[in-house]
Parts: structure tokens; C-alpha cells; sequence
């Protein structure tokens, strides 16, 4: 199954698109997705502030606008006006998403009704059978996805959730979805760079705060947003995290730019997480 996720991985940083049902659009290649000597080796976030040599600079001048509406939902806008809504449920706020993430893992994560002025609903899952291949460009936003599997009532269903990459202004946007497993090396090669994560931490329904916590420091983004919190103490998931900044905020949205990333990977809690 993982020599699955890295034939796929391959295919997507060409700029491949195979998915019978997905939406389609002229695909690009991932300024975000890293393959080197022929192995997967991701290229994680650094410290220092400069931006990857291979982003062109006329790519990297915007500001992306990123407002946590509820659950697992974040919505994220581009200079160029394109919304973007993770595990859409049916709410996105006032503004009607341009394109809207779904998962499967329960009802808080997709809806069966979208709206019909989504241009793109992209699902995490393929009802036909084995994995969805999402590889979709609208304006200033690219979105490509990585399967992952799902626990169900018989085990672990292979290719059930998808870890969906959000590319827009020299950013990369992940959001990890329903995630129920660890991560491959074949994993994080597929996913590649993330800039901004977006991390469930409830500890139960999708891993425990110490896996997840595992997951990132290894992607070591600069920018952690949680979601899928419940009613434990946000405290226990920091804790797993003893190198990162904290910052708590009283808004929100957040608005960040390629230049304007912490220099130390921090995790932003905004409100209503």
C-alpha cells in the first residue's frame, strides 16, 4: 500500500492528475512536493527565514488570509480571491468556498449536500473503490491530496481520508484530515514541504496527542494550527511540543505571507479552537 502513496507522490510532483470522477484543471507541478536521488525525501521548513530558491519571487508577494470557522473546518483565502474550505460539513462562514475538502470519518467532516456554487468539491475518499486523486489549480491555489487510511468497523480501510496540500503564494498548506495512523517515509515524501499545518488534536477519535505530536516535529512547520479539539486541555497536546512557541489569539483569522512566516516553528491557537 505505501509503494501505492509513492507511485503516487511521483506522478503528482509531474503534475499528473489519475482520478476518474475528480475535478479537473490544468495541473501544475508542486513547488511544495520534494523528490530527490530517486528516494522520497521531504524538504521540511527551516528556521532561518529564506524562502526555497525554486519559489519564484512574483509567487511569494502575497498574503494568505487562514480563519478557523469550526470542527475541522478552516477557510482559507488567496490574494486572488479564491476560498478554500477544509472538511466541509456544509458551514464555511458568510462566504461561499471555491473549492470545499471533505473527509469521511464522520458527519462533521463532509456533507452530501455541498452547495452547488462550489466549482470544486474535492472528496478525501473514492466512493468507486481505492484512492482518490485530487491534482486541481484554480487561479492562485493548487490542491493535490495524499491518501492515508481510516479505521472502520473492520479494521483499517485502506485510503479512507486524505491529507489535502494547499499551494498558493510560495505557502504550503496542509490540513492532515481524519488522520488515524503514523506517517511512512513514503508519507512524508508525498506530502513534501508544509509551511502551515493544520493538526487534529483530540487524542482519541483520530490519534493520540503523542503521535500526532511525532508527526509534527517531523514536519517541523513553522505554523501549527490545531482543530478537532474536544474537551481535553489543550495543554496535553503543547506538551508534546516542548520546542515550539506558543501564541494565543483572541481573533480568528490569521494573516501570513511567505515573508512573514515565525522564524521558529509555533503553534497559533485563534479562537474558538
Amino acid at each position: 500500500m505505501r509503494q501505492r502513496i509513492l507511485a503516487a507522490a511521483l506522478s503528482i510532483g509531474l503534475g499528473t492528475l489519475a482520478a476518474p470522477g475528480a475535478a479537473l484543471a490544468q495541473p501544475v507541478p508542486s513547488l511544495c512536493h520534494a523528490i530527490a536521488q530517486g528516494l522520497p525525501k521531504a524538504r521540511f521548513a527551516s528556521f532561518d527565514g529564506r524562502m526555497p530558491a525554486a519559489i519564484p519571487a512574483a509567487a511569494r508577494s502575497g498574503e494568505v488570509t487562514i480563519t478557523y470557522i469550526h470542527h475541522s473546518t478552516y477557510l482559507i483565502e488567496t490574494p486572488e480571491g479564491v476560498r478554500a474550505a477544509t472538511d466541509y460539513s456544509g458551514y464555511a462562514g458568510e462566504a461561499m468556498p471555491t473549492i470545499a475538502t471533505m473527509n469521511k470519518a464522520h458527519s462533521s467532516h463532509n456533507t452530501p449536500f455541498p452547495d452547488p456554487g462550489i466549482q470544486h468539491v474535492l472528496k478525501g475518499w473514492n466512493p468507486e473503490g481505492g484512492a482518490a486523486r485530487h491534482d486541481v489549480t484554480v487561479k492562485d491555489l493548487h490542491v493535490r491530496n495524499v491518501p492515508t487510511d481510516i479505521r472502520g468497523q473492520g479494521g483499517m480501510e485502506p485510503d479512507g481520508n486524505s491529507i489535502f496540500v494547499f499551494e498558493t503564494q510560495g505557502l504550503c498548506i496542509g490540513h492532515l484530515g481524519h488522520l488515524h495512523h503514523e506517517l511512512t517515509d513514503q508519507d512524508f515524501a508525498a506530502i513534501g514541504r508544509l509551511d502551515i499545518v493544520m493538526v487534529p488534536v483530540d487524542g482519541g477519535m483520530t490519534m493520540s496527542q503523542a503521535g500526532m505530536g511525532t508527526i509534527v516535529e517531523r514536519l517541523q512547520s513553522r505554523l501549527v494550527l490545531p482543530m478537532h479539539r474536544f474537551a481535553g486541555p489543550i495543554e496535553r497536546f503543547l506538551e508534546k511540543l516542548p520546542g515550539f512557541e506558543v501564541e494565543r489569539r483572541a481573533e480568528r483569522s490569521l494573516t501570513v505571507s511567505a515573508r512573514t512566516l515565525p522564524r521558529r516553528p509555533t503553534v497559533v491557537l485563534l479562537s474558538g479552537v
